[in-house]
């Protein structure tokens, strides 16, 4: 008998798509998820340990704090609101070149507003031309369609590229009462956003991961917090009646709690992917209700309010948002592997230590710098996991030629 009759026979593995410009540009989540988690890291990193880089007009705290919130924050909401319409809609936003466009006008206006002098007003002129792009994305979709829902989305995303021209407008003109008030403006529009998508999704994804769990959506609560956060940002921008904004946002954060307890926590505590939403959304509660304290009186210091909201409430949604939108509209597992776990226990470990910062204690120095090491390495990790997956096609599309299924709308 032949030895080759004894021998068993393994399957070939199947075949893995290699990238492509196709596949990197059909969503809008795919090229700006990785390009805003690595540009997150890179600020942080240029911040704590070389600010000198960073030049006129927008120069140390100024173009930290813009980077941040603009160049990070608010791309990643443009990446999940440009992959989310379609969903919800039926249409396309931006795809291929279109989106590539967009992408590119992304990167140059970090450059220039990290270059400044000569490089600034154009490079300014492409970050809010790169949100008034993302609206019309948007509104087009939307109006086309009479998805009257979701008419605030559109809007939301010109009001960030409105604070943003404000900002870099104030930085230009060294108006400094006028450019932290629309920094101000700008991370309560942020929170506004983070809310509305927050409470459409955690109830959404925590039900569909928990067998038999099911959850009160909040829909009318949900549209009185999104009411009194718009207040608070049409406040904060004509600088008055603080008592008002800290009262409106102190209602805000109320509800958002209330929130949390309907959506019953002790559920999640298995799922990372789920426990990690719920965590940033009691940070962005908190990080408002710290801001309502500062409005009503409270000697709360900007910075301190600033990063409960941006680290311990958007920072942890985002993380939680990209991982898991990622994986559902690449068809992966919904399933968290060592990789994506160490990044959220990285960002974790992050927050933890830059609000030790802000103690008086020997140690305060190195827990700053420790605190932007771990968040650069959990930026990273993330992008470094999961950028050769936005690369390439959805792994559970065949290869162009090959026979198989053809793949249903997006999930996630």
């Amino acid at each position: 008998m032949s030895v080759d009759l004894l021998r068993v026979q393994e399957p070939d593995p199947p075949p893995v798509a290699a990238p492509s410009f196709a596949a990197s540009f059909e969503l809008g989540f795919r090229p700006l998820y990785a390009l805003g988690m690595a540009w997150a890291g890179l600020v942080v990193a240029i911040w704590v340990f070389a600010p000198g880089v960073a030049h006129v007009p927008l120069v140390g705290v100024l173009w930290h704090a813009h980077e941040m919130l603009w160049g990070f924050v608010a791309t990643i909401a443009v990446g999940f609101l440009l992959t989310a319409v379609p969903n919800w809609t039926g249409r396309p936003t931006l795809r291929g070149w279109p989106l590539a466009a967009l992408c590119l006008a992304w990167l140059l206006a970090r450059a220039g507003l990290l270059a400044g002098g000569p490089w600034f007003r154009p490079a300014a002129a492409l970050d809010v031309a790169f949100f008034a792009a993302a609206a019309v994305a948007c509104a087009l979709p939307i109006l086309k369609t009479r998805n009257r829902r979701n008419l605030g989305v559109p809007l939301l995303l010109l009001g960030l590229g409105a604070t943003d021209a404000a900002f870099l407008w104030a930085a230009q003109s060294a108006a400094f009462p006028e450019l932290w008030r629309a920094l101000h403006a700008g991370l309560l529009l942020m929170a506004v956003v983070a809310a509305l998508i927050g409470r459409r999704v955690i109830p959404f994804f925590a039900m569909r991961a928990v067998p038999g769990l099911q959850l009160n959506v909040a829909a009318g609560s949900g549209v009185v917090n999104l009411a009194l956060l718009v207040l608070a940002v049409g406040l904060q921008m004509l600088g008055r009646w603080p008592v008002a904004e800290g009262l409106a946002l102190f209602g805000s954060a109320g509800i958002m709690l209330t929130h949390l307890l309907r959506w019953k926590p002790w559920r999640v505590l298995h799922q990372p992917l789920l426990w990690i939403l719920y965590l940033g959304y009691a940070g962005l509660a908190g990080g408002l209700a710290a801001r309502g304290a500062q409005a009503l009186g409270a000697s709360v210091p900007d910075s301190l309010w600033i990063h409960l909201l941006a680290v311990c409430g958007f920072a942890l949604l985002i993380i939680g948002m990209v991982t898991r939108t990622s994986l559902g509209h690449l068809g992966r597992a919904l399933r968290l592997d060592r990789w994506s776990l160490l990044s959220y226990g990285l960002l974790l470990a992050a927050a933890v230590l830059r609000l030790l910062a802000f103690v008086p204690w020997p140690a305060q120095v190195a827990a700053l710098q420790a605190s932007a090491v771990l968040w650069a390495l959990a930026c990273w990790v993330f992008v470094l996991r999961y950028l050769p997956w936005l690369l390439r096609p959805r792994a559970d599309r065949p290869l162009a030629g090959g026979i198989g299924r053809k793949p249903g709308p997006a999930r996630g």
